[in-house]
């Protein structure tokens, strides 16, 4: 049987999405305190515009491929990531670089339906998926990267992970 190597960054849990929790050791509803001890110090910290419906803070880690959103209506607990990490992994599969139709199989064995997809003006494809607070972004024909954030109920209240 042949093993594969595998580099530090490269380790399966640190990369893994897990719906409405985070991924790897960031989790929703960290502190900006918690997530700068994880992470580092971001390349730069963006506000909000005045137009925005909700006021947040992302924090952009450009060179790991990251961006972090804080909500200041959250407490700015950690609420949203997106991230075109190459070893990005869903439900244990790899998904950077998946077509659309592969990506609606993996949601679809793992009893995920009825995404919305999208056009965009600029020929990207959008595939989200509401309920999961999920949204999966194609640029000709291949993900390029991942938005998803915490989960909200039906009262538009925020269901923080355990």
């Amino acid at each position: 049987m042949q093993t594969s190597q595998q580099t530090p960054d490269d380790t399966l849990e640190e990369h893994e999405i897990i719906l409405g929790t985070g991924m790897g050791p960031l989790k929703f509803g960290a502190t900006r305190d918690e997530v700068r001890q994880l992470m580092g110090e971001p390349e730069e910290i963006e506000e909000s515009d005045e137009e925005d419906e909700f006021e947040h803070q992302a924090w952009n880690y450009l060179d790991q491929g990251y961006s972090l959103y804080f909500d200041r209506e959250d407490d700015y607990r950690l609420s949203c990531i997106e991230t075109d990490y190459p070893a990005m992994r869903l439900f244990g599969e790899s998904i950077h670089g998946k077509s659309v139709e592969e990506i609606q199989d993996l949601m679809r064995r793992n009893n995920v339906e009825d995404p919305e997809v999208e056009k965009m003006d600029t020929g990207e494809m959008r595939l989200s998926y509401e309920d999961q607070m999920i949204d999966l972004y194609f640029d000709e024909g291949e993900l390029q990267f991942v938005n998803f954030g915490v989960f909200i109920d039906d009262d538009m209240e925020v269901q923080w992970p355990a």
